[in-house]
């Protein structure tokens, strides 16, 4: 395996490696889209993240590599074998970097179902695609915004719910497709759709360092990476091992990373304030918060942890005139929080919720 630069290497960019970070620790989120110029380390900061990632488990000889540890998500094989009293094997592997070429076919992204197969001999025979070969992955897909618009909504469909479903002609077969998912692009070539920009949970916009001393290391560390890749990859190490290791523990801690209703209230009030349509970017924010604090070794949110998500989720979804850039600062978001967190929901008794509660919440109503 050729060696990949190092992801705590890349100089800069950290709004963009923020970003992948949450996604790492929670791809529930729903993915990242990093527009920018050429040449602002989009595509290797996506594979260099692929690399540094914790191993996870899978079932083995599953061509889909489901979690053992969670039977509810299993491929169709996997619970069919399940229930023939089969002891499914288990092993460690590196989460697969699946590249989507601009030019896939939905067939190619879905997969198939031969029919033939199934009407003549009455068997199911599935041929997998890469949503199956990028589950418990990262699907990166560049220059996104040339890629056809119905074959970004399948891969878009298919990352909020987090399992594929392919019916044909009466027969379905299903296989998770959770996945980290990555799509840069340059604008200067044409931009997404508003409908599908807004799918993508967490935009950045990134441009070229400007500070000479920056761009300095930049030259050196690529001059140092192509000179020898695999000494300069152990010299990153342990920073890798440090971030993978702070990544898993989050991803653990997640869960317990809890909120209150004031939390709510500002980020609704947030948004709303600033005209954002539908309801996505509330869950966006609050998703991408609480991965934040898990990150930070926390069990609770912040008023710092909502504005650090909005920053990500919200200047992608901002209306604006073609007279007028839509974009957001940290420090507007910042001040617009404090004043929602310090104003509108004084004296109200705060009630701590997880994400459990609020599904629980859910059933009852």
């Amino acid at each position: 395996m050729l060696p990949i630069y190092p992801f705590t290497a890349i100089v800069g960019q950290e709004r963009m490696r923020r970003a992948l970070v949450l996604n790492a620790i929670d791809p529930r989120i729903g993915g990242v889209l990093i527009r920018g110029e050429r040449g602002t380390a989009k595509s290797t900061a996506a594979r260099a993240l692929a690399a540094l990632l914790p191993l996870v488990r899978v079932v083995s000889d599953c061509r889909f590599g489901c979690d053992p540890d969670t039977p509810a998500n299993w491929c169709t094989e996997c619970r069919e074998r399940a229930e023939r009293g089969e002891q499914l094997p288990v092993a460690t592997r590196q989460i697969p970097f699946i590249n989507l070429p601009v030019s896939a076919t939905e067939d190619r992204v879905v997969g198939t179902l031969d029919i033939e197969a199934a009407i003549q001999r009455g068997e199911r025979h599935f041929e997998p695609g890469v949503l199956a070969a990028a589950n418990r992955g990262l699907l990166y897909i560049d220059e996104v915004n040339l890629l056809d618009d119905h074959v970004v909504d399948v891969l878009l469909d298919a990352a909020a719910m987090g399992m594929n479903i392919i019916e044909r002609e009466g027969i379905s077969f299903s296989h998770p497709a959770r996945f980290i998912l990555v799509g840069t692009m340059n604008p200067e070539e044409g931009d997404l759709r508003p409908q599908l920009l807004d799918r993508f949970a967490l935009s950045v916009e990134i441009h070229g360092i400007r500070d000479a001393r920056e761009r300095v290391i930049i030259m050196e560390r690529n001059l140092a990476f192509e000179r020898d890749p695999a000494g300069f990859v152990a010299e990153w190490q342990p920073k890798e091992r440090e971030l993978s290791q702070k990544i898993e523990a989050a991803r653990k801690l997640l869960d317990e990373v809890t909120y209150t209703s004031r939390d709510l209230l500002s980020i609704a009030s947030l948004t709303a304030s600033l005209g954002v349509d539908g309801h996505r970017p509330d869950l966006v924010i609050l998703k991408a918060a609480r991965a934040q604090a898990a990150f930070e070794g926390r069990t609770a949110i912040t008023p710092r942890d909502i504005a650090l998500a909005a920053e990500l989720a919200l200047p992608h979804r901002l209306k604006h005139t073609p007279f007028q850039q839509a974009s957001t600062t940290m420090e507007e978001l910042a001040e617009r929080l404090d004043q929602l967190q310090g104003g509108s929901t004084q004296g109200e008794p705060q009630e701590v919720r997880t994400s459990g509660q609020e599904e629980s919440d859910q059933k009852k109503t």
